[in-house]
């Protein structure tokens, strides 16, 4: 189990990149028309949950993962999207 933040966050990182890198498609697609959390809530919902059955949430808030998740798809990948939302 996971106890450190900066672990966690690592962790965080690496589901998350992986949903991006097997699902680019749809991250494109979900980012042009500001649907993005809707067009891959499956894969979301499973890399939470994989992330809180490695990460001691009592410890480390599972909002890190959500946090993490905004970063990502937002800050890195959004940026490079061509869409009317920003």
């Amino acid at each position: 189990m996971i106890t450190d933040l900066e672990r966690a966050k690592r962790l965080a990182r690496t589901i998350i990149d992986d949903i991006v890198l097997y699902n680019k498609d749809k991250v494109i697609e979900g980012l042009k028309n500001d649907n993005v959390f809707e067009v891959l809530e499956e894969e979301i919902n499973l890399g939470r949950k994989l992330f809180e059955e490695k990460v001691d949430t009592s410890v480390i808030s599972p909002k890190i993962f959500d946090k993490t998740l905004i970063d990502i798809l937002i800050a890195k990948y959004g940026k490079d999207v061509d869409t009317n939302i920003w």
